[in-house]
């Protein structure tokens, strides 16, 4: 395979490049320039990053091997996010020539106790040459939106000819155990299907609420610290989840988005030229009415899309979404067993609502 060489821009001309992409008043020529900058900074991560994918595959193999491991490389919109929430003024605080997950490779284990022996036997006590520079452990110390994984950032060190100049570029290493990969699956799911953004702590509150109860509840079950400020008295924790999940049907929704991808994936292969899915969810009724656009019917897309929203703007129980063919895609190719974890969440889910999981 032949990978992407740096084209020889300096770290302070990739900052330059990150400040021009979220600045409004930038001038299109200006734009261009910066992202042929920054589509060189995301392609030469790519042979760093699978150095470390091998390596994570083998060792998380040999202490599980049912594990599953994959690699990305963080999308445009999701680095350009990321800059605008830390932007003020011009600029933004967050250097892109920093950012630590521009690439990362993650790992998926059975179980919380095979996370925390990877983390340890594969990195902690190992003996490689490339410098870690930051790791976080938010199985110990979950954070506030209820996330929990434990993450490892190292810089790529190589001596060897062709490969020194990609001495330096940082790449991201997650390790979560597979109660927490269907967590982390069902909060992509709810942010692509009502366009909040969870993931970043952004969103409705009822929705930020009910995951944050629910990642507790996970965490009862392999025995590992609560979410800060959810109920540590258990019956009330679980009561808590049963109102949150009554007042959005998650069960009922989840399940119609799940039929809604399913459908997606099938029309996208009959009809490749279908774009964006307009989705209709009759709650109440398990109803899914589905219209496929092309790229050329966007604006009926659109303007069918924001009928059909003012028309159920009040009613809870009727919903509404317009989907990109490519976000779906996005979703599947993050979460490859997509279908399998989204049943397996609402399993869990569904035993708490009935008391069958116990601490």
């Amino acid at each position: 395979m032949v990978w992407t060489k740096p084209e020889g821009y300096s770290k302070k001309r990739v900052d330059w490049a990150g400040n021009i992409l979220i600045d409004k008043n930038s001038s299109a020529e200006e734009k261009d320039e910066a992202l042929n900058i920054l589509d060189n900074w995301r392609a030469i991560h790519r042979y760093p990053m699978h150095i470390f994918k091998k390596r994570l595959k083998l060792v998380s193999e040999k202490i599980d091997k049912n594990a599953v491991s994959v690699q990305r490389l963080k999308r445009l919109p999701s680095v350009l996010k990321k800059l605008q929430r830390v932007y003020s003024g011009n600029k933004s605080s967050m250097k892109l020539s920093r950012m630590q997950d521009i690439a990362g490779c993650r790992a998926v284990v059975s179980n919380v106790s095979l996370a925390k022996r990877l983390y340890k036997e594969g990195y902690l006590q190992s003996d490689l040459k490339h410098t870690r520079v930051n790791e976080k452990d938010y199985i110990s110390y979950p954070k506030s939106d209820g996330y929990r994984s434990i993450h490892l950032v190292y810089k790529y060190k190589s001596n060897k000819e062709g490969k020194k100049e990609y001495n330096g570029l940082q790449i991201e290493i997650q390790i979560r155990s597979k109660l927490q990969h269907l967590w982390a699956t069902a909060i992509e799911t709810v942010d692509l299907f009502t366009r909040q953004a969870i993931k970043s702590n952004e969103g409705e509150k009822e929705w930020k609420d009910f995951f944050r109860l629910v990642s507790s509840a996970f965490a009862v079950m392999e025995k590992t610290p609560l979410v800060p400020n959810t109920p540590a008295n258990l019956k009330e924790l679980y009561a808590q989840i049963k109102e949150k999940e009554k007042e959005l049907q998650v069960i009922k929704v989840m399940r119609g988005w799940a039929s809604a991808v399913r459908v997606f994936r099938q029309a996208s292969k009959e009809k490749p030229n279908l774009k964006f899915f307009l989705l209709e969810l009759d709650v109440l009724q398990e109803k899914l009415n589905l219209t496929g656009y092309s790229q050329e019917d966007e604006e009926k897309a659109i303007s069918d899309y924001s009928r059909a929203e003012k028309v159920n703007q009040n009613n809870r129980s009727y919903d509404v979404v317009l989907v990109g063919a490519d976000k779906t895609s996005d979703l599947e190719k993050a979460y490859p067993n997509y279908f399998v974890d989204t049943r397996e969440f609402l399993k869990y889910l569904e035993k708490i609502l009935m008391d069958v999981i116990k601490p």
